[in-house]
């Protein structure tokens, strides 16, 4: 039998005489650089390619509301309109059941934005192999809402405060805001090693490439984007430091790369840290990244009134937390 959820999954995917059907996706640093084909190919999984260029000749598909050719390469920032579309591959890829409902994790919320403390363990965005995502579960769960989209991303394995606009004048107000540094964002890290001085200012361009894998990593380059990180140190553990991380500039996968490139990778990073060290780890008892989004502080971008919008470590870090203590006397 189908479940209230999975009837509005299949509304809102596959109807397509219904104006709220068609998707509006804000292009963040991650996807930036994309071919526009590429990127629609990971976005709707299961259609057809050739259903997708037919989208694009038609003009169904656009960026920043205007016709686009597949090659056009994606911009941060820009709005890409996906049409509905109808094919019961998409229908097929949609789970049993919405095992955990997200708004039980709401931290805040009016009209213009609400705020989730995310679980770690689930991506964002579905697609690359994620049937659903956090912004497509919560769209299931506030079926009535009708403009929802994320206004920065976190990976899947990081917890923490995340932001999404449920109006449109929200959106664009808030990215203005981050690009401008209005948006104070701090992250809790456990990095390896002994950390020198209370607080440091790491200013290293990081770059985008692709591995022969065919997946996507970040490197430190002159030939990159500007990248500052400020951290600050809030306690030593034996072998380990925990770290306070303020982001100065967002770009992708910044804090870890930024630690990694220091010698001090952070505890359970299966990207960029210490294989043999996150193999101990988890048998110790720390099963992902210790990575939190701890605080977002800002005017809120219609009303101006300061928001502080913190999220608490989540149990499985802190009681990682008390291990360490416990094994260092």
């Amino acid at each position: 039998m189908m479940t209230a959820l999975e009837g509005e999954w299949k509304y809102r995917g596959m109807q397509g005489t219904r104006k709220e059907a068609v998707t509006r996706v804000i292009i963040g640093d991650e996807a930036a650089g994309q071919r526009l084909d590429n990127y629609l190919f990971r976005q709707l999984k299961g259609v057809p390619k050739s259903r997708i260029y037919r989208m694009l000749r038609g003009g169904e598909a656009r960026v920043n509301g205007r016709r686009a050719e597949p090659s056009q390469r994606l911009e941060s920032g820009d709005e890409v309109r996906i049409p509905p579309v109808r094919t019961a591959q998409l229908a097929s890829s949609l789970p049993a059941r919405v095992t955990r409902s997200l708004l039980k994790h709401v931290l805040y919320r009016d009209d213009a934005l609400l705020a989730l403390d995310k679980p770690a363990g689930q991506a964002v965005h579905g697609g690359s192999g994620v049937s659903l995502g956090i912004i497509e579960q919560l769209r299931l769960e506030m079926p009535d809402t009708p403009y929802m989209e994320l206004v920065h991303r976190l990976d899947k394995e990081t917890s923490g405060v995340l932001l999404v606009a449920l109006k449109r004048s929200a959106l664009t107000t808030m990215h203005r805001m981050l690009r401008e540094g209005q948006v104070r964002k701090t992250y809790t890290a456990l990095a390896r090693g002994q950390w020198r001085g209370e607080q440091r200012h790491v200013r290293l361009s990081l770059q985008k490439y692709v591995t022969a894998e065919g997946e996507r990593r970040v490197a430190v380059s002159d030939h990159g984007q500007y990248a500052h990180t400020v951290f600050r140190l809030i306690r030593q553990y034996p072998g380990y430091s925990l770290l306070e991380a303020e982001l100065k500039t967002g770009r992708t996968h910044q804090i870890r790369v930024h630690l990694a490139a220091l010698g001090h990778p952070i505890a359970g990073d299966e990207k960029y840290g210490d294989y043999e060290l996150n193999r101990r780890l988890k048998k110790q008892g720390l099963k992902r990244m210790f990575l939190h989004a701890q605080r977002l502080v800002f005017a809120h971008p219609l009303t101006g009134v300061p928001l502080d919008l913190a999220s608490p470590l989540p149990g499985d870090l802190d009681d990682f937390l008390h291990g360490l203590e416990h094994d260092g006397g």
